[in-house]
């Protein structure tokens, strides 16, 4: 099945190299080879042989520019020899090279101390299949099953995801070093999927685990440096109100996030289908930034009495996330008791009703009609 991706990568390698990084299995290598085919250099780290070459002899790099026509070069997997960039950072001084750099793991570059070519390479982020990326698109299958291509595309949906998971599990965490033992990293992964969309309980989560909570905080930066989750900062700056400090976590696909939890079925009518639809919000709201280019943060407002809004993007935007098919007063109190701060500059209520109103400063939406209004560039 070939899906149009949004992400533009002859436009971005316009400007400058470019690192693209996101989870395995987002469809980095085969955009490539859609938007890039026959202009580019491929130097793929998954093959064993140019592995081990580059691995012990990496100024050999050089010879496999030298030798191709192409001024563009893409190194994929760029984290398996973070000393590559060292050679890319000449490359780029010396000889004009223009590089894409595919990973999905920061960990190894960052905690390896890589040169990370500072001014010389931007970053672009890469993510499952969003909704305008899919005609096709089936909200509830997409709660369930989420966006990974390999999974959306496939008859045995289920049977990818829990493949996926397992790949992960195995290839990213244990091949790689990255922890000792993996019963209680399942555990902890699970108690992180079970308490997704949810303010993060350090205490809690390491109790669950029978870990201790410094474990715990570094399992979650493992998976914020390997892309799997994210943390969702709080905002801060409400004078009326006292905020809350503590952030959220979301895993990057809500098919992720219910096979780690261990989820049967979805019911409808159950909280966490609420709470996937949060979060599939909140994925096309990210997705959206990155790929736009916009230079906004997205964070939430939770206050102390209980007032809370699911996302905000920078100071402009408000977005709070009701997966009813009939609002009522009560869902507006969140967004009334932030508009009150008289900082953003716009508020939607997005749900699953059809009906759409406003009420003073809030706009109640349609889902698809928010996603479709986000895309085309007119909420932001």
């Amino acid at each position: 099945m070939n899906i149009a991706r949004i992400i533009d990568l002859p436009g971005l390698l316009e400007k400058k190299s470019f690192f693209l990084f996101g989870p395995r299995a987002t469809g980095k290598t085969t955009t490539i080879k859609q938007q890039l085919s026959g202009q580019v250099t491929l130097v793929d780290l998954l093959d064993s042989r140019l592995f081990l070459k580059l691995s012990s002899e990496p100024y050999e790099l050089e010879s496999l520019v030298d030798s191709s026509s192409n001024d563009l070069v893409v190194i994929d997997e760029i984290q398996r020899i973070p000393e590559l960039l060292n050679e890319v950072h000449r490359l780029i001084e010396n000889k004009s090279i223009t590089f894409l750099l595919t990973g999905s793991s920061a960990r190894k570059l960052r905690r390896g101390k890589a040169n990370l070519l500072a001014g010389r390479v931007w970053q672009a982020g890469m993510f499952p299949f969003s909704w305008r990326e899919l005609e096709d698109f089936d909200l509830d299958r997409f709660l369930f099953t989420g966006g990974l291509p390999a999974v959306w595309c496939s008859q045995n949906p289920l049977e990818e995801l829990d493949a996926y998971v397992n790949t992960y599990l195995r290839e990213e965490i244990m091949a790689e070093g990255l922890i000792r033992k993996l019963p209680p990293f399942s555990r902890f992964l699970k108690s992180m999927a079970l308490s997704n969309a949810e303010i993060i309980n350090i205490s809690k989560v390491a109790n669950d685990c029978q870990v201790p909570p410094s474990t715990v905080s570094e399992y979650i930066s493992l998976l914020e440096d390997t892309l799997v989750g994210f943390m969702l900062s709080p905002w801060t700056d409400s004078r009326k109100r006292k905020a809350i400090r503590t952030a959220k976590f979301y895993f990057f696909d809500t098919g992720v996030t219910h096979v780690l939890a261990g989820t049967e079925s979805l019911d409808r009518n159950s909280n966490l289908y609420g709470k996937s639809f949060e979060q599939f919000i909140g994925m096309e709201i990210r997705a959206y930034l990155s790929y736009g280019r916009k230079r906004q943060a997205l964070t939430y407002w939770r206050s102390y009495s209980g007032h809370e809004v699911d996302y905000l993007i920078g100071t402009k935007i408000a977005v709070e996330v009701k997966a009813t098919k009939r609002l009522t007063k009560r869902d507006f109190k969140g967004l009334d008791a932030l508009a009150e701060e008289g900082v953003f500059e716009k508020y939607f209520l997005v749900s699953q009703d059809p009906v759409e109103t406003k009420k003073d400063h809030i706009r109640a939406v349609y889902w698809e009609n928010f996603l479709q209004e986000l895309w085309d560039g007119n909420i932001l």
